[in-house]
């Protein structure tokens, strides 16, 4: 006889690395698209008009934020004792599994690909990917605001990097590769949020809501 029993997928850290990365991307996108192309400005005398300084303090404050998260994930990946660690970031390389699942989501197959690790193929190729764009969003965006500081611990940072500026061609380079990055997060947003929902609604196992009570809830013989 089938029964539906739950699963503990997600731990507690993995559960609040999400959501604090989750509130921060939406954060930084929303004041990074007005640092990039202002939209409004205040009624009033020029020497009270500060909201574009406003906005990037939160922007840098988010962004230092996203960087302690990006640390803590990858730190968790190599030492958590619950199941999530770098190893799932590879479900990718079982080709066969890998198949299975782009038949299943293109509805050519019903049967959904085996769960070897936390992630499926495709998952663990778009975390990796989305770990990866974190690293150079954290990186360019160190530049561009090191690149303003003549001392302390942020000039030091940007120093080390200039490097990598220097391989981009300049500061004008980095920062059009930090827009083009903000730009790769949106559209990972989408894809996220709909296959989120696709997926819940296909299989029915509690994805969505995994990500707040941790659990899932899938069939077993």
């Amino acid at each position: 006889m089938e029964k539906i029993l739950p699963k503990q997928e997600w731990s507690v850290a993995l559960r609040i690395n999400h959501w604090v990365m989750a509130t921060s991307i939406f954060i930084l996108i929303a004041t990074g698209l007005y640092i990039a192309r202002p939209f409004t400005v205040a009624h009033g005398e020029t020497v009270n008009k500060f909201f574009m300084g406003n906005v990037r303090f939160v922007h840098l404050l988010f962004g230092v934020i996203l960087m302690f998260i990006f640390i803590q994930r990858v730190y968790l990946a190599f030492f958590s004792r619950f199941h999530a660690d770098w190893k799932d970031f590879f479900a990718w390389t079982k080709l066969g599994n890998f198949w299975k699942q782009i038949k299943f989501y293109t509805l050519i197959s019903k049967e959904p690909p085996a769960h070897t690790h936390l992630y499926g193929p495709l998952q663990s190729l778009a975390y990796a990917g989305l770990l990866f764009m974190l690293f150079l969003m954290v990186v360019t965006g160190l530049i561009l605001t090191g690149a303003g500081y003549h001392g302390g611990l942020l000039r030091f940072v940007y120093s080390i990097l200039r490097p990598v500026e220097t391989l981009l061609g300049g500061l004008v380079m980095v920062r059009y590769f930090h827009h083009v990055l903000m730009w790769c997060f949106i559209l990972f947003i989408v894809v996220h949020v709909y296959m989120a929902f696709w997926y819940d609604i296909i299989l029915k196992e509690g994805t969505i809501s995994s990500m707040v009570s941790g659990r899932v809830f899938r069939r077993s013989h």
